[in-house]
């Protein structure tokens, strides 16, 4: 388990936006890897996939290494941020925004500002 745990922690490491999904950010396996993809998608921020169906000892370690039972998970700049759920509120409320302007990842204001219009 050792290795999957450093394997996942190089992983986070190594880009600003890393999203362990069921699938691709091209094609997602399940509506809430979808939803966050497509905000993330749509925003124009650059950021790694991983595929937990691909492999069923990340699938399970990145449960463990968060300590967090669901997948998608969203990290940025190392620190897991949450959810499903959790990044739908963040994007809502603008935390995301903030979260990555304080954090120097890049993203697309006026897409972001679009998908709280199309939910107010």
């Amino acid at each position: 388990m050792t290795d999957v745990k450093d394997q996942i922690d190089e992983t986070v490491k190594a880009s600003d936006v890393v999203l362990f999904m069921k699938g691709t950010k091209d094609m997602p396996q399940c509506g809430f890897s979808s939803r966050v993809a497509g905000v993330l998608n749509y925003m124009g921020v650059e950021y790694t996939d991983v595929n937990v169906l691909a492999d069923d000892a990340v699938r399970q370690g990145i449960k463990d290494y968060s300590d967090w039972p669901t997948i998608p998970q969203l990290y940025v700049k190392g620190e897991f941020v949450g959810g499903c759920d959790i990044i739908t509120e963040m994007v809502l409320s603008s935390e995301l925004d903030t979260m990555f302007e304080d954090n120097g990842v890049a993203y697309d204001k006026d897409a972001a500002d679009k998908i709280r219009e199309a939910n107010a």
